[in-house]
């Protein structure tokens, strides 16, 4: 099911609460649902995000009709063809290898540790051609700067490598995922490590589509006030979104750069009185 509202819901059930709970019911039932944003003023985005969530779908907000577009013709089987249902996904970083690390975003996706091998607790659903990516801010282990300090009274012994745990001595983190097919209650499991081996040498080297997930989560973070940035300003982003740009057949790219160009206007521009 597709929901085109403002989120200004007046009939029927308006109750937050409700209408999260009717939404679960309808999605153990075998439908989902996804919400497209309309309007301005009164426009809920909590809400639309929160009901898109427990009915496995997306929500996306349509101002413009190149969004609309996006949304209802290039990305529009990641709606509407589930091919994995319940993806977990769970990173394990390695305390000799990574000192300090953060998740960028995400915050109302996160689930509890013990929930990631439970099959009964719910979690979103993946469709053709979607993708999805996460950002985590890293420090390597006994660089200086970092914002936690070691702790002087440690619980821990050191561990002495034995030869099945050698390997993965110099490894950045232990990714992994859990899935269940479309018709299945049963989840399956798929594991992969992080490496020395999948770093680049500088950003510059890194995929465009990494860059442009970057950029886009620093643009994110500095309109937030940059508190964990420094002094990275509007500029920075702009630069690292261009050397992404690539080939934008839609625009879609050039629209976020414009964005942020406007955003740097407007932070500039003296507060009305």
């Amino acid at each position: 099911m597709i929901l085109a509202t403002d989120g200004d819901f007046n009939v029927g059930i308006t109750n937050m609460d409700e209408l999260k709970n009717f939404v679960e019911r309808k999605r153990k039932t075998g439908v989902s649902l996804s919400v497209l944003g309309f309007g301005r003023g009164n426009y809920n985005d909590e809400l639309m995000q929160a009901l898109a969530q427990n009915g496995n779908g997306n929500a996306a907000y349509i101002d413009t009709l190149s969004e609309a577009r996006k949304v209802l013709v290039e990305q529009a089987g990641s709606t509407l063809f589930t091919i994995a249902k319940d993806v977990k996904i769970q990173v394990e970083f390695n305390p000799a290898t990574v000192g300090e690390y953060r998740l960028i975003g995400y915050e109302t996706r996160q689930l509890k540790r013990e929930d990631f091998n439970n099959d009964k607790v719910d979690a979103g659903d993946i469709g053709a051609g979607h993708s999805v990516t996460a950002l985590y801010e890293i420090s390597a282990r006994g660089v200086s700067g970092g914002l936690v300090d070691e702790l002087r009274y440690k619980t821990s012994k050191p561990v002495v490598p034995s030869a099945a745990n050698r390997a993965a001595s110099s490894e950045y983190a232990f990714v992994k995922i859990r899935y269940k097919q479309p018709n299945s209650n049963v989840s399956q499991l798929i594991t992969v490590p992080v490496s020395p081996a999948n770093e680049v040498a500088a950003a510059a080297s890194a995929p465009k589509d990494a860059k442009f997930a970057a950029a886009v989560a620093a643009f994110g973070q500095v309109l937030k006030g940059g508190k964990y940035t420094g002094n990275y300003s509007y500029d920075d982003v702009i630069a690292l979104a261009q050397s992404a740009k690539g080939e934008d057949r839609f625009g879609y790219r050039a629209e976020f750069i414009n964005l942020v160009r406007l955003a740097k206007s407007a932070a500039a521009m003296a507060p009305q009185q």
